[in-house]
This record gives structure tokens, C-alpha cells and sequence, in this order.
């Protein structure tokens, strides 16, 4: 998928709740509010996500797959402020160099965060600096393997606020699953549900 196929497509209709985010928005509980950046680029005409390994010693989903983001600061403007913030500040994405395409809505984990995905379109393959007091390792995913529904897992875990779908999004030798691979398929529905 290209760059102008994804904008096309993702512009075309209004986004839509997933179940669970239906499910979780509706429960009384205050979390911590947070946002990803959902960073895109095009190589060769075709669109990758920049991931990151988060390092094995955060409080937080240590070692697991994520996008880049946060907390939200007292002192940021927006959730869009946020996640570019964290952004720049984890691996160097620098905000001149993103194109905001739009936002998901918020996605409530388990966990107790709020996470605002932010969508953007980086103006070129990017460089990064590396915080490796928080990431361990990026790295890049072609988009269309998260279009691909075979690329899909999911199993039914049953908690005591009921049961909940844990999305699995398996790639090479990453385990792209929670939350991350939740906001991906919710993305990848959104592209897939509106063909050009």
C-alpha cells in the first residue's frame, strides 16, 4: 500500500469504535491519560510502521512491542503534542518531519492508560537517536502485513470486568500483541473497510 492509497482511504469515512473500545470507554474508572504516535513512511511505494521493543527494565510493558509515546504532560497542548513529544524524545522523530494525518479514538487498556493514537505520515525515511534508557530496538513493519487478516490472532480472556480480546499480530521474530497490535487492528479495519 502506498502512501496516497492509505490517505485516500483513511479520509474517506468516519472512524468507527472497535468492541472493545465500546466496551471499555463505558467503564467508570479513571486512567492515565496517553499518546502513540503511529508514524508511517514510504520506501519504494511501499508504507512501513515504525515499532519499538520497549527496554526489559521500565515499570511499564517492559520488553514488549509498542509505537512511540507516553504520558501526557501537564505542560502538553494536546494528545498530538504528546505523542510527538515522546516521540522525538524516545528515538529522535523530529516534528517538522511528520505529517498529522488524524487520530483513533482513545483505546483503554487493562492497565489503566488511556492511549490517543496520533497517525502520521513521516516526509522521509527516518533517522533515529535512540533513548535506550526506554527503547531497546526499533524497527519496521511493511503496513499491509496488518491488512492481512490470516496475520490476525485473537483469544477471549476472561477477567473479572468480563471478557476481553487480546489481539496477537505475530511478525518475524516479534510478538506484536495487547494494546499495540489492538490499535493496529483497528487501523487495518478502518483502510480495509474502505476500499478506493
Amino acid at each position: 500500500m502506498t502512501k496516497n492509497e492509505f490517505l485516500q482511504r483513511f479520509n474517506l469515512s468516519q472512524l468507527t469504535k472497535s468492541n472493545n473500545q465500546e466496551l471499555l470507554l463505558t467503564k467508570p474508572k479513571t486512567f492515565t491519560q496517553s499518546a502513540v504516535l503511529i508514524a508511517l513512511f514510504e520506501k519504494e511505494n511501499q508504507l512501513y510502521v515504525v515499532l519499538t521493543k520497549r527496554a526489559k527494565h521500565l515499570k511499564h510493558h517492559p520488553g514488549q512491542i509498542s509505537f512511540p509515546g507516553g504520558k501526557v504532560e501537564t505542560f502538553d497542548e494536546n494528545h498530538i503534542a504528546t505523542a510527538l513529544r515522546e516521540a522525538h524524545e524516545e528515538v529522535g522523530i523530529e516534528k517538522d518531519e511528520c505529517d498529522i494525518v488524524g487520530q483513533l479514538h482513545p483505546y483503554q487498556t487493562m492497565s489503566g492508560f488511556a492511549i490517543t493514537p496520533v497517525v502520521a505520515i513521516l516526509k522521509r525515511s527516518p533517522l533515529y537517536a535512540i533513548d535506550e534508557n526506554e527503547v531497546a530496538e526499533i524497527f519496521h513493519v511493511p503496513f499491509h502485513h496488518f491488512l492481512t487478516p490470516t496475520q490476525h490472532y485473537t483469544i477471549e480472556v476472561n477477567l473479572k470486568e468480563g471478557q476481553h480480546s487480546v489481539h496477537f499480530m505475530p511478525y518475524k521474530s516479534y510478538n506484536i500483541w495487547g494494546a499495540t497490535a489492538a490499535i493496529l487492528n483497528d487501523l487495518s479495519l478502518h483502510i480495509r473497510n474502505n476500499p478506493t
